[in-house]
């Protein structure tokens, strides 16, 4: 990046993979820029953002303690992403991110209500499932309400959906199962 051409310009070169993985690779190589993008991407203004969420979800794929600081601050933010590509990235990295604690209330009103909605892109079910069913490994009490969600939802829903729904339901039902053993 020469010292001219800031960290946006680059983003707005083009949306491509080729660039998303270069501006990836200027931000691996100095970590400090990160900060830098994700100001951009939380800003939520079109298309700019859309393309630094991008960014941020290679560059958190590959150095993941980088977005630990704005895990909160992306949980807060994600009501007011109306862009589908917006919601998936970032349900996309808080999938894989340690779930912020602070933040757990916000995310499982978030993520039930993505999931029911017949609005809401089936990737962004998904993805909402997920964090969901791991929200419900530290309160238990949250299996029965997401297990009798998935189910209302199957057979309005797309391939994709009834079959990360059935894994899920799988493994509710075995936890629920080793409950009543135990």
């Amino acid at each position: 990046m020469t010292s001219n051409t800031s960290l946006e310009d680059l983003l707005m070169v083009e949306t491509s993979r080729r660039n998303t993985d270069l501006v990836a690779g200027i931000i691996l190589q100095d970590p400090g820029l990160f900060a830098e993008l994700m100001q951009i991407y939380l800003r939520n203004e079109d298309p700019v953002s859309r393309r630094a969420v991008w960014v941020a979800d290679t560059v958190a794929e590959r150095m993941p303690e980088l977005l630990v600081p704005y895990l909160d601050t992306i949980v807060d933010r994600l009501p007011a992403f109306t862009h589908d590509g917006m919601k998936r990235v970032s349900l996309r990295m808080l999938v894989r991110s340690p779930l912020p604690e602070s933040s757990i209330g916000t995310l499982i009103n978030l993520c039930f209500d993505w999931l029911i909605s017949p609005k809401e892109a089936v990737a962004q079910k998904m993805y909402s499932m997920q964090i969901l069913y791991r929200i419900a490994q530290i309160e238990p009490d949250l299996r029965k309400e997401l297990a009798d969600s998935i189910e209302w939802r199957m057979d309005e829903e797309t391939p994709g959906f009834r079959s990360q729904g059935k894994k899920i339901l799988r493994k509710i039902n075995k936890e629920l199962r080793d409950l009543q053993n135990t």
